[in-house]
């Protein structure tokens, strides 16, 4: 899972980043909101935490920006700010949740699971159901058959979980290079690899592909 963070406060932006790194997130880290900015239209992200008072571009104009693109990737305020003025801005502009510092690192953990659980899974549980007879744990990033994990690489856990994200769609081969490859260089054919290798410790039935339009994995509703 990719998050972005914002925060010009050095020792706060590599404590914060160190933390979510020992979870087994990905974080890319940034102190202006231009730059900030420029990353979230280059990249996916699956969760953006922002502080407000950053220098060029505000947490405020960030997340109006994105929001009138029509990007709707969570958003976590870190700020000192208490003012229910502040507050009420902030959610009017589009963020999900606030965070007031300082704050312990397992409150940021416990928000970041809970917008995971409702923007990329079932609000009631952290377990997806899968077709046919699978599991996954949103929060841990596993993948289970009958309750026993399946041993997938780094790169084949993030296609599964981007796959899963979309929620029944069929994603092309163009797209996962983008999201999960990070638009790096990989032909087609390294990708079906990947992805033969997912089935061939799970079953054929667990990514679904139509010719000529993409991939797909069903959650059961």
């Amino acid at each position: 899972m990719k998050i972005l963070l914002l925060e010009d406060d050095l020792d706060y932006k590599l404590s914060i980043k160190d933390y979510l790194e020992s979870l087994a997130y990905e974080v890319d880290d940034y102190e202006d909101g231009e730059e900030a900015l420029n990353a979230i239209y280059d990249n996916k992200y699956h969760i953006l935490i922002l502080d407000i008072r950053v220098p060029k571009l505000n947490g405020y104009e960030l997340v109006k920006t994105i929001r009138e693109d029509g990007n709707n990737t969570p958003v976590i305020y870190i700020t000192s700010l208490t003012d229910i003025n502040n507050l009420s801005l902030g959610y009017e502009l589009g963020c999900n949740d606030y965070i007031k510092k300082p704050f312990s690192p397992k409150e940021l953990k416990y928000r970041i699971e809970q917008l995971i659980k409702l923007f990329y899974g079932n609000e009631t549980t952290k377990k997806l159901r899968l077709k046919p007879n699978f599991t996954y744990d949103i929060v841990k990033k596993e993948l289970y058959l009958e309750d026993k994990l399946v041993n997938l690489t780094k790169k084949e856990s993030e296609v599964v979980f981007y796959l899963i994200s979309k929620k029944n769609q069929f994603i092309t081969i163009e797209e996962l290079r983008t999201e999960v490859w990070d638009d790096k260089y990989i032909c087609e054919a390294d990708i079906r690899v990947c992805i033969k290798k997912i089935r061939d410790k799970t079953s054929k039935e667990l990514i679904k592909n139509q010719r000529g339009i993409g991939y797909k994995i069903d959650r059961e509703e």
